[in-house]
């Protein structure tokens, strides 16, 4: 209300021509209190871009620090194939998940992967936690995993980031 006789008030004295710096200053506001801001910027470690397997997959791939927690990130640009029945994310100790010639894409063996969880999106941008007891040093890829038939969809290898200047 007080905003409102406030611009009635201005516009009568800017037609008249007699207006004032005191009819034209703005009500003052009170002040708010912040909200905290994250304490750590979040901080690329590792990052690489998704190759086909046994099926289209596309986008890209990091893995991010945010206070002092891992997490697995598919960029907005992530796409995989739906026809998977029983998809996961996983890290592979590998950064060659895919044989040398496609097809075929090898079965994953126990052992060389650690899931992360089941996936969330065939597309878009999604965010996986990592276990604080994954040491990321023994893991050089990402992958979309078909548990059911053990089929590799695509997969990125993660190389080092490099830090921005």
């Amino acid at each position: 209300m007080k905003l409102n006789y406030l611009l009635i008030l201005g516009a009568i004295t800017l037609t008249c021509g007699c207006a004032t710096q005191a009819s034209l200053t703005q009500p003052q506001l009170q002040p708010t209190t912040a909200s905290p801001v994250s304490s750590t910027p979040k901080q690329s470690i590792k990052s690489g871009t998704f190759v086909a397997g046994e099926h289209e997959t596309t986008g890209g791939a990091r893995i991010v620090r945010e206070n002092g927690k891992y997490y697995l990130e598919l960029d907005k640009t992530f796409k995989t194939s739906p026809s998977g029945p029983d998809l996961f994310v996983i890290l592979h100790r590998s950064d060659d998940v895919l044989a040398t010639t496609q097809p075929p894409v090898y079965p994953l063996k126990n052992g060389d992967y650690v899931v992360l969880a089941r996936l969330q999106n065939y597309s878009g941008a999604q965010r996986y936690a990592i276990a604080s007891n994954i040491n990321l040093a023994n893991y050089q890829s990402a992958a979309i995993w078909c548990r059911q038939f053990n089929a590799t969809f695509g997969t990125a290898k993660l190389s080092v980031s490099l830090p921005k200047k």
